[in-house]
């Protein structure tokens, strides 16, 4: 587990809409962590909240659809509590 997975998991929601639409699908704790193993995504809640405090706002703005990576950012993050 590391935080650069973390990174890139992030970076993969803000560059692929379709995979963002995935993990925003996800339902609960463990079809999201499914999901994020499936992709070749390795990171704990701490190595998310991390990598997630990193981010701008205009980073957190930079998914076509205006607040749509802070939703998904800040839902992964309630489901890996």
């Amino acid at each position: 587990m590391s935080i650069e997975s973390a990174r890139l998991f992030i970076e993969k929601l803000k560059n692929d809409q379709e995979f963002a639409q995935k993990a925003l699908a996800c339902t609960d704790t463990e079809e999201r962590m499914r999901f994020e193993r499936e992709a070749g995504f390795d990171f704990t809640a701490s190595e998310l909240k991390m990598a997630g405090q990193e981010l701008s706002d205009n980073d957190l703005d930079s998914v076509s659809g205006g607040n749509e990576l802070s939703q998904i950012y800040f839902k992964l993050k309630d489901l890996h509590l």
